[in-house]
C-alpha cells in the first residue's frame, strides 16, 4: 500500500492523474451534495438512506448502482490509518466546495495526529482571467499542483464540519451572516456560500436557474440540448455552480408547469409568461 492517499473530485481528474507520475492510492468522491437530502453525519446510515432514495427516485440510478460506483468508494476513507498522508483535490465551485465540506467532516471520524491532511483546491491562477478546474491542466502540471499543496490541520477540519453543519440545516438568515472567510485555508467556500443563496426563491417564488432557464426560454424555444449547452456557457461566465447536464435537468424537469414542449423544443405557456 502506498504512503500517500489521494481524494479526488471525479473521474476526469482520476484520469489525468493516471498519466501523471505521482505516487499513491485514489479514492474518488463520486457524490453531488449540492443536490438532494443530506444529513450532517456524513457516513451514516441515514446519510446514505436518504441518498439512496434520492439516487433512486430522481436519477434512476439504482441502489446496487450507487452502492458500487459510491460507497464502496468512499468507505475506503477509514482505512486512512494506513497512510502518511491524505491529500484532497478539489475546486473552487459550489458543487465541488459542497463535497470538500462533507470530506472533511467525514475525515474527522477516522483523524489521527500521525497522518498529514493537505488540500488542493483550483481557482484563481496569476495571468489567466477565468478560474481554473482541475480538467484545465495537464498530467505534468498535477506534480506542481501537489508541491503547492496546503496543509489542514484538525482545528480547519473542524471549521468544514461547522461549516457544513450550516449547510445542512440551510437557514439563509445565518449563512448570509456566518463568516465563510474564517478559515484561510477555504478561499473559495465564501464564493460558493454566495451562489448557493441565489438557490432561494426570488419574489415570483423561483430560484436564480428557473428564472434564468424562463429567460432563455422566452427569449427563443430551444431544444433541450440547446438550453442546456446555453446554462452551461451562462454558468461558465457568470456564476461559480460547476454544474452539469444532470443538476440543469433536475431543474427543468421541476419547472414543468411553466413551459410546454413543441416540435422538441421548449416554450413558455402563460403561467411561464406571467411569471
Amino acid at each position: 500500500m502506498s504512503k500517500t492517499l489521494h481524494i479526488l473530485n471525479g473521474d476526469s481528474t482520476a484520469q489525468i492523474m493516471e498519466r501523471s507520475s505521482i505516487a499513491g492510492d485514489v479514492i474518488v468522491w463520486r457524490e453531488m451534495l449540492c443536490e438532494g437530502p443530506i444529513q450532517k453525519e456524513v457516513g451514516s446510515d441515514k446519510f446514505w438512506m436518504s441518498r439512496y432514495s434520492f439516487f433512486e427516485n430522481e436519477l434512476g440510478v439504482s441502489k446496487l448502482e450507487y452502492y458500487d460506483t459510491t460507497i464502496r468508494e468512499i468507505i475506503k476513507i477509514e482505512d486512512i490509518a494506513n497512510y502518511k498522508e491524505v491529500v484532497l483535490w478539489f475546486e473552487y465551485d459550489l458543487f465541488c466546495q459542497i463535497n470538500l465540506l462533507a470530506v472533511c467532516t467525514y475525515l474527522l471520524k477516522f483523524y489521527r495526529k500521525d497522518v498529514k491532511f493537505s488540500l488542493i483546491c483550483t481557482g484563481k491562477e496569476d495571468e489567466k482571467n477565468a478560474l481554473q478546474s482541475l480538467s484545465d491542466y495537464s498530467p505534468e502540471d498535477y506534480q506542481k499542483l501537489l508541491n503547492k499543496r496546503i496543509t489542514l490541520s484538525r482545528n480547519n477540519l473542524l471549521f468544514a464540519e461547522e461549516c457544513w453543519n450550516l449547510y445542512v440545516e440551510n437557514d439563509r438568515k445565518e449563512l448570509e451572516e456566518f463568516n465563510f472567510n474564517k478559515s484561510l485555508k477555504f478561499k473559495y467556500l465564501q464564493y460558493a456560500i454566495h451562489q448557493h443563496l441565489e438557490r432561494f426563491p426570488k419574489q415570483n417564488g423561483l430560484d436564480q436557474i428557473d428564472n434564468k432557464i424562463l429567460e432563455l426560454i422566452n427569449f427563443d424555444p430551444l431544444t433541450k440540448k440547446d438550453l442546456i449547452r446555453n446554462l452551461l456557457l451562462w454558468q461558465k461566465k457568470e456564476t461559480v455552480y460547476g454544474f452539469g447536464d444532470v443538476q440543469y435537468q433536475m431543474a427543468l424537469g421541476k419547472l414543468k408547469t411553466y413551459y410546454i414542449v413543441k416540435n422538441g423544443k421548449y416554450m413558455l405557456n402563460d403561467k411561464g409568461k406571467n411569471c
